[in-house]
């Protein structure tokens, strides 16, 4: 594996593209100053230029390059959750490309929790751009047979995804903290932003996202067709875990349909229903 890391951290310096494994889905990742292998990115993807990419670091100390500034509810959070799948949205570096903030003055910025993600990062010595290794709208891999090769110049092994959906957004742009996108985390006290024209100030943020091939149908399924009922595990952590892997699979199976109920209405199971709703629209 060190051998592909420095292959994978070659390629990234050079202004290639990279799929690698994080623990919340694999991911495309660019050299996220260079404008060029971002563009690449964008292009690939199929990605429209108003939504914009999450940064990946290696630790705090690579994240505070990006930023223009560091409140104390930044270092708050990071104590308590990174490295992990929490993304925060701040006043970007005047060096970070308008490419990957979607024109915005702001860049959401996370170290993950994965060691192939973090060893990729380190052996590169750069922050890495690196929204979902998938075509845009599409179900998000979890599994590297998940992962459209046809998107990157080189693809990392790393496992199954642990978490199995994108990290929660907290934008902490403005002074006071807004979920922009939930995720597993779910923290207490903090407000969910409402939707805004024009550039998205989080990933994920599109209507339609997150999709399978196969309809995917909210509620009592329908009368016709050949379909499959889904039901969801009853710990929203383990759901997360499984929702899109068991969505590659009902993909395979050439359904006209999947069915499912939505999980409650509560802060835990907020990321599961956030990805549903935007898959069946």
């Amino acid at each position: 594996m060190t051998s592909e890391i420095r292959e994978a951290a070659r390629i990234l310096r050079e202004g290639g593209l990279v799929a690698f494994p994080t623990e919340t889905v694999y991911g495309l990742g660019a050299d996220a100053r260079n404008e060029a292998a971002v563009a690449r990115i964008y292009k690939a993807k199929g990605r429209p230029p108003t939504s914009p990419l999450i940064v990946h670091a290696a630790d705090v100390e690579m994240v505070r390059t990006l930023v223009k500034e560091w409140p104390e509810e930044a270092a708050r959070l990071v104590e308590r959750y990174w490295p992990g799948p929490l993304t925060l949205v701040l006043k970007k570096a005047a060096d970070v490309p308008d490419l990957v903030t979607a024109g915005l003055p702001t860049v959401g910025v996370r170290v993950p929790n994965h060691p192939v993600a973090l060893a990729l990062i380190r052996e590169a010595g750069i922050p890495v751009a690196a929204p979902s290794a998938n075509r845009f709208t599409q179900l998000s891999p979890t599994e590297l047979r998940h992962v459209d090769r046809t998107l990157a110049d080189f693809v990392l092994e790393g496992g199954p995804a642990e978490v199995g959906i994108e990290s929660t957004v907290v934008s902490l742009a403005d002074g006071v903290p807004v979920i922009l996108r939930p995720g597993v985390i779910a923290i207490e006290g903090i407000a969910y932003a409402s939707p805004a024209d024009g550039a998205h100030a989080s990933p994920g943020m599109h209507p339609k996202h997150y999709s399978p091939r196969t309809r995917l149908v909210l509620g009592p399924p329908p009368e016709a067709g050949n379909g499959y009922r889904m039901t969801l595990p009853s710990d929203p952590t383990v759901a997360a875990r499984r929702l899109y892997a068991t969505l590659h699979e009902l993909d395979e199976m050439n359904y006209d349909w999947i069915a499912l109920d939505l999980p409650p209405d509560s802060p835990e199971w907020a990321g599961v229903r956030d990805r549903l709703v935007r898959a069946a629209s």
